[in-house]
C-alpha cells in the first residue's frame, strides 16, 4: 500500500525547520514514496551541468530546489 500524503501539489506550505525556516511557498512536487517534497525557491542548491546540444551548449551552473523531509514543512490554511 502507498503512502498518503496530506500535502499536495499546488498547496502553500511554511518551512519549519531547516535554513529556510519561516519561508513560505508552493509545493511543486510530491513524492509519497520518499516522504518528501520540492517547495518553490526554498532549499535552493547550486548544481554543475555539463555542456549539451540542447539546453545549455556552455555548461556551468543551475539554481536547483532540493527536496525537504514532509516532517519539515506544514499546510498554511486560508491561503
Amino acid at each position: 500500500m502507498a503512502n498518503k500524503l496530506k500535502i499536495k501539489k499546488g498547496d502553500i506550505v511554511k518551512i519549519i525547520a531547516g535554513d529556510d525556516k519561516g519561508k513560505t511557498g508552493e509545493v511543486l512536487v510530491s513524492m509519497p514514496a520518499s516522504r518528501q517534497v520540492i517547495v518553490k525557491d526554498c532549499k535552493v542548491a547550486k548544481k554543475t551541468v555539463k555542456p549539451d546540444q540542447d539546453k545549455n551548449p556552455n555548461g556551468g551552473f543551475v539554481n536547483k530546489e532540493m527536496p525537504i523531509d514532509i516532517s519539515n514543512v506544514v499546510k498554511v490554511e486560508g491561503e
